[in-house]
């Protein structure tokens, strides 16, 4: 395939440990820096991090940035999703700021079918849900159109199917690239029939993830499947008999959390913004599947197309459906063996390496990429990579 070895890619994303896109953003990062001549990281505070003079000193940082090599090639790629108001304000316009046109701006849409979901949401009114949902509730309609608007002609990735068809029927003008969340390289780990017979749950503790059903789930479930949790903020969760609560794990407690659980619970859903549903994809599953781990999700959202793609079973229904299936499933050494094996054929097919390297071929195909090498652009293309919508 080509390469964008001539190009300089700007890119404008939380900082680490600001959350899950920050944290994607560490690894996303580095696998497209080979790509590129040169690359330059731009991190901002996660959600409700910035006031309005805030936004304004990074619109002029960004801008200072384009100033300095005025006549390199430039891609300025943003990670935009829920309440991240830097990727979509201080990014508006950039287009425009470079001469002869060597500015182009795509981002990756992490919560479609919207980029930002509440686009008013500063420092100051993120500090009161009264005042965010005050202001954000008799504009919800509009906001979808400022949306539309602020990525109109632009290129922009979903990291799931779903998640690409809803974010078309928003984004009427974008071009939009559907692709996968990577699969971060860790151990390969012992088979799922050797492992404790016990089911976990992993990830950032806020509201729609599931934690609130701990308790409906530990009943449901058999008195021999112990739950082990995992994950930034878990800690504050109320312990009780049956279930583990380990906080956040890192490095080989992260190997040792996943290694003592056959299968994941995702148990997703039920949050909902304004009547309005989102398909994000989930950094969980990807870390399941990095560790060979078979995933139970709750049918919501883009977790309604894991099972599509293997290593993952999707439930409808509540605590007592999910309970249900990890019953059965967790003893069937059969049905585990297999979703084991499809989850080693995922963590090939989704690795950084290969993710990064769609992620180019989208950006040398796009017309609106500057100067990109014309015969790598038809290559791409006629290869069938970097495919729109």
């Amino acid at each position: 395939m080509g390469n964008l070895g001539g190009h300089r890619l700007i890119y404008v994303a939380p900082e680490s440990g600001s959350g899950g896109v920050g944290d994607y953003s560490d690894d996303f990062a580095a696998a497209v820096r080979p790509h590129f001549g040169s690359v330059q990281e731009y991190r901002h505070p996660g959600p409700g991090g910035d006031g309005v003079l805030d936004l304004i000193r990074h619109r002029r940082a960004l801008r200072k940035l384009l100033a300095a090599e005025p006549d390199v090639p430039t891609i300025v790629h943003c990670e935009q999703s829920g309440g991240s108001m830097v990727p979509f304000w201080a990014a508006l316009g950039l287009e425009r700021t470079g001469r002869r046109g060597e500015v182009s701006v795509s981002a990756t849409v992490h919560d479609p079918p919207y980029a930002v979901w509440w686009p008013f949401r500063s420092k100051l009114v993120a500090r009161s849900r009264v005042l965010s949902h005050g202001i954000h509730l008799p504009l919800h309609k509009l906001t979808r159109y400022l949306e539309a608007w602020g990525n109109r002609s632009r290129l922009l990735f979903t990291l799931s199917r779903l998640g690409a068809e809803k974010l078309g029927d928003v984004m009427t003008t974008a071009r939009i690239v559907p692709s996968a969340h990577f699969v971060p390289e860790r151990p390969v780990l012992a088979p799922v029939t050797e492992r404790p017979l016990a089911i976990g749950l992993f990830g950032y503790v806020y509201r729609g993830k599931g934690f609130d059903m701990l308790a409906e789930l530990r009943e449901a479930l058999d008195d021999d499947i112990t739950i082990r949790v995992a994950g930034r903020g878990t800690e504050v969760l109320e312990p009780m008999p049956g279930v583990e609560i380990l906080g956040e794990v890192n490095g080989p407690e992260e190997d040792a959390f996943f290694e003592s659980i056959r299968m994941l619970l995702v148990p997703y859903g039920g949050r909902k913004s304004y009547g309005r549903e989102a398909f994000p994809a989930t950094g969980t599953v990807s870390r399941a599947i990095a560790y060979q781990t078979p995933v139970l999700a709750r049918s919501y959202g883009s977790l309604r197309e894991l099972e599509g793609d293997g290593g993952a079973v999707v439930v409808e229904g509540d605590a007592a459906e999910l309970a249900a299936a990890a019953n059965s499933l967790l003893r069937d050494a059969e049905a585990m063996a297999r979703l084991q094996v499809e989850t080693a054929e995922l963590r090939t097919k989704r690795s950084m390496a290969r993710i990064a390297e769609e992620f180019v071929a989208a950006w040398i195909a796009d017309p609106a990429t500057p100067d990109a090498p014309a015969t790598a652009r038809n290559n791409a293309v006629a290869a069938g990579t970097g495919e729109q919508r």
